[in-house]
């Protein structure tokens, strides 16, 4: 099966499943058309969810209300952060970076005082530095290596345990047993007082662990929210997804292994 992430060549994304799947992706410019690709059961895809600085990744929770798949596995990667460029610091007159990169190293950016410009990802920051060789850098770490690109100031990360979560995302949910996580959304569809108290009281009742909870805007105006939640995976949790599915509606993603990703 075709494996498909973010590409250029030289994400984090590229890097994750190289390491991995030892295999090269299909590279696509947008996530998505990954998420695309997955709904058809044409690709496996994996998708960055959050991040450890950042928070939620917009474009994967919106992937995940849109298209129709399941979360098959989850993994994490270490991430960091260096200033890549042809030219000297102090002639630098721009900075190529990912918005999730920007927000990862905004104490970097404030002490550089240098204009930043967004890209699609932290490769494509590279290649546009690499197109612009004076007075332009991107926050890049292997994408500076697989496109030459010297690196003149390490470390830009605010946190030296930056990292971010990926999932795989299928057609079909995932069989296995060895599950340690589900996640669902919730769209409640209307707010009424006590709302998120409601939504959280199945997982208090059963003691039921929850890792992640975020909301995201529906679209519906102002003041209207999805939910995303994480929890740990056992018996109790069927019962508790049937207690929430009685007053709100709840869309399952699955339950799901982590995956440990190689050095």
């Amino acid at each position: 099966m075709v494996i498909a992430v973010l590409g250029p060549a030289g994400t984090f994304s590229h890097e994750l499943v190289l390491r991995l799947c030892k295999e090269e992706p299909l590279l696509l410019p947008t996530i998505s058309q990954v998420f695309s690709l997955a709904e058809r059961g044409e690709a496996i895809g994996f998708v960055p969810i959050e991040n450890s600085e950042a928070g939620g990744v917009g474009p994967t929770l919106d992937g995940l209300c849109r298209y129709d798949v399941s979360i098959t596995a989850e993994c994490y990667l270490s991430v960091y952060h260096h200033l890549a460029s042809h030219t000297q610091l102090e002639k630098i007159e721009v900075i190529y970076a990912h918005p999730q990169t920007h927000e990862q190293c905004s104490e970097a950016f404030d002490r550089l005082g240098i204009p930043v410009i967004h890209t699609s990802s932290n490769a494509a920051s590279a290649v546009k530095a690499q197109e612009n060789i004076k007075g332009a850098a991107a926050i890049s770490d292997s994408a500076a290596a697989y496109y030459k690109i010297p690196i003149i100031l390490r470390d830009l990360h605010n946190s030296a345990l930056n990292t971010t979560r990926f999932i795989r995302i299928e057609s079909t949910e995932y069989s296995g047993e060895d599950v340690a996580k589900c996640s669902i959304m919730i769209d409640p569809m209307k707010d009424i007082p006590g709302l998120l108290h409601a939504l959280l009281t199945p997982f208090a009742e059963r003691k039921i662990n929850l890792s992640r909870i975020e909301s995201r805007p529906s679209g519906r105006g102002i003041g209207s929210y999805r939910f995303f939640l994480d929890f740990e995976a056992g018996p109790a949790a069927r019962d508790a997804l049937l207690q929430l599915k009685s007053s709100v509606p709840v869309r399952e993603f699955g339950c799901y292994p982590q995956l440990e990703v190689p050095r």
